[in-house]
Parts: structure tokens; sequence; C-alpha cells
């Protein structure tokens, strides 16, 4: 049996595909932290939240998170729950290998003459250089897992329940607010662990970040919300208007 010959075999593979690889680049651009404000060519802005100052400073991740849990939408529309768990886990299986991977590579002993060669370059140590970026520490890989599979399927159950009420209108509707909510417990969660529990920080920081995270992820949710109309038009049309109705009606039963 040729599964590529499906349609909707296909459809699932690249979707799928997608949706993992952006879930697994956003685990290690995660690594840098960027300013918001001067990204967009403004000021920083400077604000305090229970008694912590803020300003939009951001890990790297946060670029591609949003796009993540919109994959998780328009997966749940055609392939129901279980598509979406299956692609969760999976996806949380293979980042793990990859850190295991990447621990594995730190660990190999450098060749001399490539130590310095990033010398020019203003690296003095790319051993070091390479450790740096790629090796994060335990609780901030358990953490970022962690939240990246409760924000998963909470995304899931909360975007059943909202198509249960809409039916089949409104889509804008179950998959924004479901992004909503899942980044919203995400963004507490992978702070709490990585750092509150992992770093000493304190509740009021974490929380204070947790917020600051959150309101660029909802303004960003928000923009993006145009992207889940245009992914429901190009499916509609690569599958057909019937197969991919029939496809969406049996994705609620899965």
């Amino acid at each position: 049996m040729n599964v590529l010959k499906s349609k909707e075999s296909r459809l699932f593979l690249l979707l799928g595909g997608f949706f993992i690889t952006n879930a697994l680049i956003a685990e290690f651009i995660g690594v840098k932290i960027f300013s918001l404000e001067k990204s967009l060519g403004v000021d920083p802005l400077q604000w305090q939240l229970l008694g912590v100052d803020l300003r939009f400073d951001l890990t790297a991740g946060v670029v591609l998170w949003p796009i993540v849990f919109i994959m998780t939408d328009v997966i749940n529309e055609y392939f129901g729950k279980r598509g979406v768990r299956f692609l969760s886990f999976m996806a949380a299986g293979l980042i793990s290998f990859a850190f295991i991977m990447v621990y594995f590579a730190i660990q190999l002993s450098p060749a001399e003459w490539w130590l310095d060669s990033g010398d020019q370059q203003g690296v003095a140590n790319m051993q070091l250089a390479f450790q740096k970026i790629f090796g994060q520490g335990l609780w901030i890989i358990i953490g970022s897992l962690v939240a990246f599979l409760i924000g998963q399927l909470l995304d899931v159950i909360v975007f059943q329940k909202l198509k249960k009420i809409t039916g089949e209108s409104k889509v804008w509707l179950r998959a924004t607010g479901s992004t909503l909510v899942s980044q919203f417990i995400d963004s507490f969660v992978v702070l709490f662990i990585a750092f509150y529990i992992g770093a000493d920080w304190s509740l009021s920081t974490v929380l204070a970040i947790g917020v600051n995270n959150y309101i660029y992820k909802f303004a960003i949710a928000i923009a993006l919300t145009p992207l889940i109309y245009l992914a429901h038009y190009w499916i509609d049309n690569f599958l057909g208007k019937e197969k991919a109705e029939k496809l969406k009606a049996q994705a609620g039963d899965w």
C-alpha cells in the first residue's frame, strides 16, 4: 500500500513535518534573547509589574511558538485530537533526542585547530561558544518540554469544546481562543519550572515576566488569525471541498 497516494496522508505528513520542524527550531533558537522594541526600530519601553522592571526582551523562540499553536489548530480541524496528540508526543520525543545528541556532541574532544578558528570573528574559543549556545540547562529543557506538552493538550481540549459550541462557523474563535488559553498556561509553566524551581527566581519575577511574554504572544496570536483562514483555503482546495468536509466531520470523532 502506497500511503503517499492518498491526499489525506500527504497532507498529514506535510502539516506534521512543518509542525515538528517549527517546534524543534523554536527550542534551539530560544537561547537567544532579543529586544522587540529595538528590532522594530523604537526605543525600549520601560514599565513595572509586581516590583519588577520590564522591557520586551524576549526569547527568540517566541517568534515560532505562535505558529506552532496555529498549526495545532489546523491539524486539530482536519485530523482531530488523535492527530494532534500523536504529533505532540512525537515532537517532544524528537526534541528530547535532539538535546541528547547535542549533549554528546558537546562532550566530543574538539580538534585543536578548530578551537581558535573563529578568533578573527571575535570568537576566542569555539568549544565554549558551541557549549554556551547549544548546551541549555537541564531545568530549561524540562520546563520547555513540559510546557509544550501541557500547552498542546490544553489547546486540543479548548479547541474541541469551542467547536462543539460554534459548529463549522467562527473558525477564528476556536482557533485563536484555544491558542490564547494554551499560550497563557505555556508562558507561566516554562518559567516556573526553568527558573522558579531551577534557578531560584522569586515568584513575583516569574509572574511579571510571564505576563510580559504573554502580552507579546496574545498580540501575535491575534495578528496571525488571517493565516488560519489562508491555511483552510489552501487545504480545502488541495483536498477538494467534499473530501475536506468529510475529513473535518471525521476529526470530531477522533
